[in-house]
């Protein structure tokens, strides 16, 4: 009898341990389950998110195209605040004005007279001419034409037996070649460095305004060339500028060149009431030392409290330093140390 219930609970702790196995392995893969379902569900929730926003933009909060706003499903923008105070649109009282003032001395008179028959039939070309009863003033643009000039240098003889040839206008190479004028060299200087126009646009643009077809390769070269033209300029400005007794300075950043987005540089400035300096490189401390800041002795900086800027008066220079009035408005930003350290940057006084 003893022997009958030994095996009897034998086999009931046999049973139940294969239940508890049972039972983990299951609890064990609806554990998996669940991480699974839970991933799935952060996913679906970032994708209803995404289209949500997606949904939710239009032509007053993106970029996208007016056009698109009456798609289904997208919700259009809310209307435009009506504008307050009672200010109509255009001129303001006060405003000063502008016109087309009417010239007394016009750079062209083109005179116009009658054509045809009169109903006498007589032509009117032989009418007498009772002088203008109407004028008419426009201002316009002459159509520019690119046009092929060709200096030729003679040359003379002198009695005395010596000859002698005429100098070669300025913007002419060698002679028997072919190149393009100051004035359309100027183009692509004026709309490349004033207007920022990209290379190829810029030679489109001349082309369709002039006829001339230089290459990009031309319009590129002319920022060098251009650079080296005005050297001498710029090494004038620069020494004024050390001779200041206030300057102005600031860094931008700017992308020169082609390459990624992040590829960019810094412009430095430095300026008077009157001139302006540039410089182009990075804004670490090797840069700033490039440029004006270790010739000026006894100038006044003003600047926006970047570090660097504080970097040269106990070291090769005595300029004092000034903080920009907008940068008093701004809150301290903490900078590092040489130590490592964090201390608040604020405005000097001074």
């Amino acid at each position: 009898m003893m022997m009958t219930d030994c095996g009897r609970s034998s086999a009931s702790c046999t049973g139940l341990r294969l239940l508890r196995a049972a039972r983990d392995e299951l609890i064990a893969e609806q554990g998996l389950a669940i991480a699974e379902l839970k991933n799935d569900l952060v996913a679906l929730a970032e994708e209803v998110r995404d289209l949500r926003r997606q949904l939710g933009r239009n032509s007053g909060n993106s970029s996208i195209a007016p056009s698109a706003d009456d798609l289904p499903g997208r919700a259009p923008p809310a209307a435009a605040p009506k504008r307050g105070g009672g200010r109509k649109p255009g001129k303001q009282p006060g405003a000063p004005g502008s016109h087309l003032a009417w010239s007394e001395d016009p750079d062209q008179t083109v005179p116009h007279f009658p054509a045809g028959t009169c109903s006498c039939g007589a032509d009117l070309t032989a009418a007498t001419d009772l002088g203008a009863a109407a004028s008419h003033q426009v201002i316009d643009v002459p159509a520019a034409s690119a046009a092929v000039i060709r200096p030729d240098l003679h040359e003379v003889a002198c009695s005395c037996g010596r000859v002698h040839r005429a100098p070669a206008p300025a913007g002419t190479g060698a002679a028997g070649t072919v190149t393009y004028g100051l004035e359309l060299q100027a183009w692509c200087v004026y709309l490349i460095a004033a207007h920022a126009v990209p290379v190829h646009r810029c030679a489109e643009l001349i082309e369709a305004l002039t006829g001339a077809k230089p290459s990009p390769g031309f319009v590129h070269g002319m920022i060098g060339r251009a650079a080296a033209a005005v050297s001498d300029a710029n090494k004038t400005i620069r020494a004024l500028i050390i001779l200041a007794h206030v300057i102005s300075a600031d860094e931008t950043p700017i992308r020169v060149g082609p390459g990624p987005k992040t590829r960019k540089k810094y412009l430095l400035v430095a300026c008077t009431s009157l001139l302006t300096y540039y410089f182009l490189g990075g804004r670490g401390l090797k840069r700033f030392g490039a440029f004006v800041f270790p010739d000026l002795h006894g100038a006044v900086v003003v600047h926006d409290r970047y570090q660097n800027y504080d970097s040269f008066p106990g070291r090769s220079t005595s300029c004092a330093a000034s903080i920009c009035c907008v940068t008093w408005l701004m809150p301290p930003r903490p900078t590092r140390t040489r130590t490592g350290r964090f201390r608040s940057a604020r405005p000097c006084k001074g």
